[in-house]
């Protein structure tokens, strides 16, 4: 199965690390998540690292009405317009996700809207609370996301006895049959598409 334009190209697929947390994990957990996910033919992974982005609340006008103003906000719209669909990857912050990962939602509003997404949380309780109000925020941008979202649990001695991510990334390996279910999903909303 195959996920490809008119003119044979791969769809792009933008994996989004969304924390930006000077002590986060994020990116070596995005970096696993892609590491294990089924090889699709079809698509072109591409890593975004929110922390790469400068995305100040200085917009003008509503994102519904496409009119930016500012550089940062039109280089994130071609970002997000140029691909086909999205993988967020969310710790879970007191029970929900983090505001740069809201913010880089919302800077936006159709280029997101119509397009197959999947949600990949982590956290010490898993991140499922994180990915239900996510999951809300994409529903209400008119998204298309894969029912299964994946809940990486960090292992509680990354909390207890300063164990670095490498311990996090060992523990993810029961979690791999739901990121499989996953991104099947997530590649039958494409076809769904079609």
């Amino acid at each position: 199965m195959t996920h490809t334009d008119v003119a044979g190209a791969k769809a792009k697929v933008l994996v989004i690390a969304g924390s930006t947390r000077p002590t986060r994990i994020c990116r070596e957990v995005t970096e696993w998540v892609i590491a294990h996910l089924p090889s699709a033919p079809g698509l072109d992974l591409e890593l975004v690292d929110l922390r790469d982005w400068h995305l100040p609340f200085d917009e003008a006008t509503i994102p519904a009405l496409g009119q930016y103003q500012h550089d940062h906000t039109r280089a994130w719209s071609a970002k997000v317009g140029g691909a086909a669909g999205f993988i967020f990857v969310t710790p879970q912050y007191n029970w929900g996700y983090p505001a740069a990962l809201k913010n880089a939602l919302d800077h936006l509003y159709r280029e997101w809207t119509g397009k197959p997404a999947m949600i990949v949380s982590y956290g010490f309780q898993g991140g499922e609370k994180a990915a239900g109000q996510l999951r809300q925020v994409l529903d209400g941008l008119r998204m298309r996301t894969a029912a299964t979202m994946p809940a990486l649990t960090l292992p509680v001695e990354m909390r207890t006895e300063g164990a670095g991510v490498e311990a996090a990334l060992l523990s993810f390996a029961a979690a791999v049959p739901s990121l499989e279910a996953a991104f099947a999903e997530f590649q039958n909303l494409f076809e769904a598409a079609t």
